[in-house]
């Protein structure tokens, strides 16, 4: 499985560039690109900072950062530290949109930003910033809703085998 998550995620890196170059490319040249007026356009964006541009200007500590994360997450699906067959694969998502990220600030010094909803004033962003924000909601919605059933069902079988002890040495004397 860890193969898997490792290709999907090189897929991930490899579709999030070439979205950039063609940001990079054409879109910077244009400016942006009206898709539904008013409502969604492709806007070329150079963000020097992280979410929403806050932290401008701080490209070290934001890659020192990024970087520690990405391997820790990589250190634990290696190691096989991470439970299920759900989390993995957000883990996959969170990597694979760091590191496209990641090689945005290193060889850039900024992160290339074309997806602009203008409707609800959000700030521009981009493909890899999806796949870490689709990858950490599902992890969220994992643990929230499954993680606590999971304990739930373990404690409640503790419990039980607990019990269960308890009564055979109860029978036995």
């Amino acid at each position: 499985m860890v193969i898997g998550i490792f290709a999907m995620t090189l897929v991930l890196v490899g579709l999030d560039q070439w979205i950039k170059m063609w940001a990079s490319d054409y879109l910077q040249s244009v400016g942006t690109i009206p898709l539904i007026d008013g409502v969604f356009h492709l806007t070329y964006v150079e963000n020097r900072g992280a979410v929403a541009g806050i932290l401008q200007g701080k490209q070290i500590f934001l890659i020192v950062v990024t970087a520690v994360i990405l391997l820790a997450l990589a250190a634990a699906l290696l190691l096989k530290k991470v439970p299920g067959k759900i989390l993995p694969w957000c883990f996959g998502l969170i990597i694979g949109g760091g590191i496209g990220n990641l090689i945005d600030r290193i060889f850039l010094g900024y992160v290339v930003d074309y997806l602009d909803f203008r409707l609800i004033h959000y700030p521009v962003f981009n493909f890899a910033d999806c796949c870490v924000v689709v990858g950490v909601f599902a992890f969220a919605i994992y643990v929230v809703f499954f993680e606590g059933k999971a304990a739930a069902v373990s404690a409640v079988s503790e419990e039980e085998s607990a019990e269960e002890s308890e009564s055979n040495e109860e029978q036995a004397q």
